[in-house]
């Protein structure tokens, strides 16, 4: 959005938004905050990547066979240019069974320490729905904390590692995140 005019500094309040103080938007959103399930599906070859594979579930949602099978066949299709993107060859899948609807994420590390992100959208249940998310789109706060341990992953054991790149690459496929994110 093109704005006529630029904030004069001296608009610009400290402290909480009085906008905010009044909304119960965000409280709402810490009243519903809960942990969500993370379990390793595989590490795995596709499209000249190597891949790690999760499953993100929501309180009563599953990750099925079907719907990893879904995220596998997107991830193919979103790798099979990734090196048009400045792939190194390795990448995360997250297939979410979220509480509004499923996602994908394929997480590619590329040239310049950088990493390309896409998002994968669709309504719960559905797989063969799943579309590129909205330019912009974000992980959610669960997907956030598998690809903030994902990227300690990669600098400890790629980047930082000891030993051959045969070697390092074997530590971190080994280093999968089972549990539960918040």
């Amino acid at each position: 959005m093109h704005h006529d005019r630029m904030t004069d500094p001296a608009e610009i309040r400290s402290g909480p938004s009085p906008a905010l103080a009044g909304s119960g938007a965000l409280r709402a959103l810490a009243d519903g905050y809960h942990a969500r399930t993370v379990r390793a599906l595989d590490s795995s070859e596709i499209a000249g990547h190597l891949v790690k594979s999760y499953a993100v579930e929501a309180p009563g949602r599953t990750v099925t066979d079907r719907h990893a099978q879904a995220g596998l066949r997107i991830a193919a299709d979103h790798l099979s240019s990734a090196y048009l993107r400045g792939s190194l060859g390795l990448a995360v899948l997250l297939v979410h069974a979220g509480g509004d609807g499923d996602y994908v994420l394929v997480h590619t590390w590329i040239e310049g320490y950088m990493a390309d992100l896409a998002v994968f959208t669709g309504p719960a249940g559905d797989a063969d729905r799943l579309r590129p998310g909205r330019s912009g789109l974000a992980p959610c706060v669960w997907e956030a904390a598998v690809l903030a341990r994902e990227r300690d992953s990669f600098s400890r054991h790629v980047l930082g590692g000891d030993g051959a790149l045969e070697e390092r690459l074997a530590a971190w496929c080994g280093d999968m995140l089972e549990g539960e994110v918040r």
